[in-house]
Protein backbone atom coordinates (compact mmCIF):
# COMPACT_ATOMS: atom_id res chain seq x y z
CA UNK A 1 0.00 0.00 0.00
CA UNK A 2 1.71 3.42 -0.96
CA UNK A 3 1.01 6.27 1.03
CA UNK A 4 1.20 9.88 0.14
CA UNK A 5 3.25 12.57 1.87
CA UNK A 6 3.15 16.13 1.28
CA UNK A 7 6.45 17.13 1.79
CA UNK A 8 6.40 20.90 2.13
CA UNK A 9 4.84 20.83 5.99
CA UNK A 10 7.45 19.50 7.95
CA UNK A 11 8.01 22.64 9.91
CA UNK A 12 7.56 22.61 13.62
CA UNK A 13 3.30 23.67 14.30
CA UNK A 14 2.33 22.61 10.98
CA UNK A 15 -0.38 20.01 10.72
CA UNK A 16 -0.38 17.68 7.18
CA UNK A 17 -2.52 14.50 6.27
CA UNK A 18 -1.43 12.23 4.55
CA UNK A 19 -3.45 10.20 2.14
CA UNK A 20 -3.73 6.48 1.05
CA UNK A 21 -3.12 5.67 -2.72
CA UNK A 22 -7.06 5.56 -3.04
CA UNK A 23 -6.81 9.56 -1.96
CA UNK A 24 -8.21 8.44 1.40
CA UNK A 25 -7.35 10.35 4.61
CA UNK A 26 -4.81 7.83 6.78
CA UNK A 27 -2.70 9.56 9.11
CA UNK A 28 -2.06 13.27 10.41
CA UNK A 29 1.41 14.42 11.08
CA UNK A 30 0.43 17.11 13.86
CA UNK A 31 3.36 19.11 14.78
CA UNK A 32 4.00 20.25 18.39
CA UNK A 33 5.02 24.02 18.31
CA UNK A 34 6.76 25.96 21.33
CA UNK A 35 8.44 23.10 22.54
CA UNK A 36 12.16 23.04 23.80
CA UNK A 37 12.79 20.22 21.07
CA UNK A 38 11.00 18.66 18.15
CA UNK A 39 7.97 17.02 18.60
CA UNK A 40 5.44 15.45 15.71
CA UNK A 41 2.18 13.06 16.72
CA UNK A 42 1.41 10.40 13.89
CA UNK A 43 -2.25 10.20 14.64
CA UNK A 44 -5.11 7.92 12.59
CA UNK A 45 -8.20 9.78 10.85
CA UNK A 46 -9.95 10.08 13.88
CA UNK A 47 -7.40 12.34 15.86
CA UNK A 48 -5.91 9.62 18.42
CA UNK A 49 -2.29 9.79 18.77
CA UNK A 50 -0.65 6.27 17.14
CA UNK A 51 3.11 7.48 17.31
CA UNK A 52 4.86 10.29 19.37
CA UNK A 53 8.07 11.44 17.19
CA UNK A 54 10.70 13.50 19.47
CA UNK A 55 14.43 14.68 19.11
CA UNK A 56 16.09 12.95 21.44
CA UNK A 57 17.98 15.90 23.91
CA UNK A 58 21.81 15.09 25.43
CA UNK A 59 22.56 12.08 22.87
CA UNK A 60 25.78 12.32 22.11
CA UNK A 61 24.66 11.39 18.26
CA UNK A 62 21.73 13.23 16.36
CA UNK A 63 18.68 10.56 17.28
CA UNK A 64 15.19 10.53 17.48
CA UNK A 65 13.07 8.68 19.52
CA UNK A 66 9.72 6.85 18.65
CA UNK A 67 6.88 6.46 21.06
CA UNK A 68 3.71 4.50 21.29
CA UNK A 69 1.17 4.78 24.55
CA UNK A 70 3.79 6.71 26.27
CA UNK A 71 6.18 3.63 25.89
CA UNK A 72 9.63 3.64 24.10
CA UNK A 73 8.65 1.99 20.67
CA UNK A 74 12.42 3.02 18.64
CA UNK A 75 15.64 4.79 18.42
CA UNK A 76 16.75 6.07 15.27
CA UNK A 77 20.37 7.17 14.53
CA UNK A 78 22.63 7.75 11.85
CA UNK A 79 24.83 4.84 10.78
CA UNK A 80 28.65 6.08 12.14
CA UNK A 81 30.82 3.04 10.49
CA UNK A 82 28.75 3.25 7.10
CA UNK A 83 30.31 4.10 3.62
CA UNK A 84 27.42 5.40 2.88
CA UNK A 85 26.73 8.93 4.11
CA UNK A 86 22.57 8.61 4.53
CA UNK A 87 22.44 5.74 6.38
CA UNK A 88 20.47 5.06 9.36
CA UNK A 89 19.43 2.56 12.10
CA UNK A 90 16.45 1.60 14.17
CA UNK A 91 16.54 -0.34 17.10
CA UNK A 92 13.27 -1.31 18.24
CA UNK A 93 12.53 -1.85 21.79
CA UNK A 94 12.42 -6.06 21.36
CA UNK A 95 15.56 -5.64 19.83
CA UNK A 96 14.82 -5.88 16.33
CA UNK A 97 16.69 -3.86 13.62
CA UNK A 98 15.67 -2.04 10.76
CA UNK A 99 18.54 -0.61 8.19
CA UNK A 100 17.79 2.82 6.52
CA UNK A 101 19.48 3.40 3.54
CA UNK A 102 19.51 5.52 0.19
CA UNK A 103 19.46 8.91 -1.06
CA UNK A 104 17.49 10.45 1.88
CA UNK A 105 17.38 14.09 0.81
CA UNK A 106 16.21 13.26 -2.59
CA UNK A 107 13.47 10.67 -0.54
CA UNK A 108 14.51 8.13 -2.93
CA UNK A 109 15.12 5.16 0.26
CA UNK A 110 14.51 1.85 1.63
CA UNK A 111 13.54 0.22 4.94
CA UNK A 112 14.96 -3.49 5.10
CA UNK A 113 14.88 -5.80 8.15
CA UNK A 114 17.53 -8.32 7.82
CA UNK A 115 17.90 -7.64 3.56
CA UNK A 116 14.13 -8.11 3.27
CA UNK A 117 12.66 -4.75 1.86
CA UNK A 118 10.21 -3.41 4.32
CA UNK A 119 9.32 -0.25 2.59
CA UNK A 120 10.60 2.12 -0.39
CA UNK A 121 10.53 5.79 -0.35
CA UNK A 122 10.17 7.31 -3.55
CA UNK A 123 9.48 10.49 -5.18
CA UNK A 124 9.38 8.70 -8.79
CA UNK A 125 5.60 7.69 -8.39
CA UNK A 126 4.42 11.37 -8.13
CA UNK A 127 4.96 14.89 -10.36
CA UNK A 128 3.83 16.97 -7.50
CA UNK A 129 6.86 19.12 -5.86
CA UNK A 130 7.85 18.45 -2.83
CA UNK A 131 5.65 15.00 -2.94
CA UNK A 132 6.84 11.89 -2.06
CA UNK A 133 5.37 8.38 -1.32
CA UNK A 134 6.01 5.62 1.24
CA UNK A 135 5.45 2.15 -0.44
CA UNK A 136 4.95 -0.17 2.22
CA UNK A 137 5.96 -3.83 0.74
CA UNK A 138 4.80 -6.36 3.34
CA UNK A 139 1.37 -6.64 4.11
CA UNK A 140 2.20 -7.60 7.63
CA UNK A 141 4.50 -4.38 8.24
CA UNK A 142 3.25 -1.66 10.75
CA UNK A 143 2.55 1.45 7.89
CA UNK A 144 2.69 4.13 10.94
CA UNK A 145 5.85 2.79 12.26
CA UNK A 146 7.09 2.91 8.51
CA UNK A 147 5.81 6.42 7.69
CA UNK A 148 7.30 7.76 11.33
CA UNK A 149 10.29 6.16 10.20
CA UNK A 150 10.69 8.18 6.92
CA UNK A 151 9.44 11.36 8.51
CA UNK A 152 12.34 10.98 11.18
CA UNK A 153 15.00 9.86 8.99
CA UNK A 154 14.37 12.78 6.93
CA UNK A 155 14.17 15.61 9.33
CA UNK A 156 17.42 14.69 10.55
CA UNK A 157 18.94 14.09 7.27
CA UNK A 158 18.33 17.97 6.81
CA UNK A 159 18.85 18.80 10.58
CA UNK A 160 22.22 16.98 9.30
CA UNK A 161 22.95 19.25 6.43
CA UNK A 162 21.93 22.64 7.90
CA UNK A 163 25.03 22.06 10.63
CA UNK A 164 27.23 21.21 7.74
CA UNK A 165 26.19 24.85 6.30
Amino acid sequence: MKYLVRDKALAIGDDYRIEDEDGRHAFLVDGKALRVRDTLELKDPDGRILITLREKMFSFRDAMTLERDGERLAVIRRKRFSLLRNHYLVSLVEGTELDISGRILDREFKVEYAGELLALISRQWYRIRETYAVDVVRPDADPALLIAVAVCVIRMAEKEREEDV
